[in-house]
């Protein structure tokens, strides 16, 4: 059983950056593919990015990708996504998700452990 806890959310103003963290417990972390899932006020759950286990590969989505990286420190059991050049349609609350397997990353079916969620807000 692998617990996530993810921390990091906060205010910004479009046009900033945050970092989120995602610290990981209870198995052996370099086993997983991490993600980062989103979820905004009356939306669906929408992939974001991920990392393989190695940190070797890493997929994002279109609206993402230029200004998120996803990166993990399997040392420190850690993944992390740091945030730049935000916008109000990024405000959601983001999740932190495990997956034994190694495909379709994308698809939040795939994973199969996840965290609280941490409400990252972008102000206009």
């Amino acid at each position: 059983q692998v617990q996530l806890v993810e921390s990091g959310g906060g205010l910004v103003q479009a046009g900033g950056s945050l970092r989120l963290s995602c610290a990981a417990s209870g198995g052996i972390f370099s086993r997983y593919a991490m993600g980062w899932f989103r979820q905004a006020p009356g939306k669906e759950r929408e992939f974001v990015a991920a990392v393989n286990w190695s940190g070797g590969s890493t997929y994002y989505a279109d609206s993402v990708k230029g200004r998120f990286t996803i990166s993990r420190d399997n040392a420190k059991n850690m993944v992390y996504l740091q945030m730049s050049s935000l916008k109000p349609e990024d405000t959601a609350v983001y999740y932190c998700a495990a997956a034994i397997g190694v495909d379709y990353l994308k698809y939040d079916s795939s994973y199969d452990y996840w965290g609280q969620g941490t409400q990252v807000t972008v102000s206009s």
